[in-house]
């Protein structure tokens, strides 16, 4: 299965409201994740956490998807641009869009980027 392939099928999880399937599935023991709200977070077990507690932050998801996905196959790297509309928990509904840039080796993510302007 080629990068695109996998990451096409992680955002066809993370779609489906299946997102810690799709992280469990594809993430390295050892990711190291980095993003704007939370700076570098690594491993699975700290990531995991973080991911459990934003899932259970969103109240209503009204859509999402990914609006593009592109590889480098000899890098083994991908990088995807996706949205989401949902309503969180403390009631506010928010259009959220962000980029992803992800290495991977072999059949797992080792380390993911995330690019989105942070919401006023």
């Amino acid at each position: 299965m080629s990068y695109l392939e996998k990451e096409k099928d992680l955002q066809r999880l993370v779609g489906q409201g299946q997102l810690l399937d799709a992280f469990e599935k594809y993430y390295s023991e050892n990711v190291v994740m980095e993003e704007p709200r939370f700076g570098k977070v690594e491993g699975k077990a700290a990531n995991r956490e973080r991911e459990q507690q934003f899932v259970a932050s969103i109240k209503e998801v009204h859509g999402g998807g990914a609006r593009a996905i592109t590889s480098n196959e000899e890098e083994g790297i991908t990088m995807s641009e996706t949205w989401m509309d949902a309503t969180y928990a403390d009631g506010n509904r928010m259009m959220f869009e962000e980029t992803s840039v992800k290495k991977w080796e072999g059949d797992q993510v080792v380390h993911e980027k995330f690019y989105y302007n942070m919401p006023s």
